[in-house]
C-alpha cells in the first residue's frame, strides 16, 4: 500500500493514556495502530474513534516477541510504514517484595520494559526509513516511589535508561525521547464495564503546586510537541509531566 500519511502505533492504546493520544494523533490526521493485549479494549477504542480517521485494532503481548513482529508487519502491510512508535503499555503489581513473587516481578519487567525494548527494536528499521520517532512512556516513579512499588518502579527506571541509549544508537535517524508522568486521571477513558467519572477533592488538586490533577492531554500534548519535526533537536531527553509535585517538598 503506499504511504500516504504519516502512521503511529501505540502500545497499550485502549485505554488511558493510550487511548486519549489516539484520538489526539486522529484528530492530527496520522493513522493510528491500537497495539492491546485486552480485546475488549482495543475494539471499544476503534468503534469509539474511528469516527475521527483511520484506526486499527491489532491484538499484541508486547512481551512476546512474535506478537510484535506481527504488529509491525502488519502495521507496515496496512499504512505502508512507521513514522511513531508510542511505548505505553504496561503494568503494575504492587505488593510488599516479600509477598511480590519472581513470576510477578518478571511479568511487570516483561511487559513494560521488555516490550519497550522489542517494539523498538522491530519498528527501528522502518522508523528510520521515515526519519521518525519513538516516545517511551516511563512515570515520576522512576525518580521516587510510594512504598510496595519495586517492580513497576525498576521497568521505569529501566525506561529511563532505554531511552537515551536508544537515542544514541538509532540518532540521528530517529529521534527518541521519554515523558514521565505524574498522577494522571483516566477512570474516563477506560474500558466501559470498569469506566468511571473520577471523584478528586479539593486536597487531591490543590496539593499539585499546577493547582490540578492530570489528564490525558498533558501527556498526548507533549507527546504531539515531541514528534513534531519543527523540535528535531531535542532527542534523549525525558519530560517529567506532574504538575510540579516532584518538585515540592513535603515535611510532616
Amino acid at each position: 500500500m503506499k504511504k500516504s500519511k504519516k502512521t503511529a502505533i501505540i502500545t497499550g492504546g485502549g485505554q488511558g493514556i493510550g487511548k486519549g493520544t489516539a484520538k489526539r494523533l486522529l484528530m492530527e490526521n496520522y493513522n493510528v495502530v491500537i497495539a492491546e493485549i485486552d480485546k475488549e479494549a482495543g475494539q471499544e477504542t476503534v468503534d469509539e474513534l474511528k469516527i475521527f480517521g483511520d484506526i486499527k485494532f491489532i491484538c499484541c503481548d508486547v512481551s512476546k516477541e512474535e506478537d510484535v513482529k506481527n504488529l509491525v508487519s502488519q502495521t507496515v502491510n496496512i499504512f505502508g510504514g512507521i513514522d511513531v512508535l508510542i511505548n505505553n503499555a504496561a503494568i503494575s503489581i504492587n505488593k510488599p517484595i516479600t509477598e511480590l513473587s519472581l513470576e510477578e516481578w518478571n511479568r511487570v519487567i516483561s511487559i513494560n520494559l521488555t516490550g519497550a525494548f522489542l517494539c523498538s527494536k522491530y519498528c527501528a528499521p522502518y522508523l528510520k526509513q521515515t526519519k521518525g520517532s519513538i516516545i517511551n512512556i516511563a512515570s515520576t516513579r522512576a525518580f521516587m516511589s510510594e512504598k510496595d512499588t519495586e517492580a513497576y518502579s525498576a521497568s521505569k527506571g529501566g525506561i529511563f535508561a532505554l531511552t537515551h541509549a536508544l537515542a544514541v544508537s538509532l540518532g540521528p535517524d530517529v529521534r527518541v525521547n521519554c515523558i514521565s508522568p505524574g498522577w494522571i486521571e483516566v477512570s474516563e477513558l477506560k474500558k466501559q464495564g470498569i469506566r468511571k467519572t473520577p471523584i478528586l477533592s479539593e486536597m487531591d488538586n490543590k496539593q499539585h503546586p499546577a493547582g490540578r490533577v492530570g489528564n490525558v492531554d498533558d501527556v498526548a500534548s507533549m507527546i504531539l510537541f515531541l514528534i513534531d519535526e519543527r523540535n528535531s533537536f531535542i532527542t534523549g531527553a525525558n519530560f517529567i509531566v506532574d504538575g510540579g509535585m516532584t518538585r515540592k517538598m513535603i515535611y510532616v
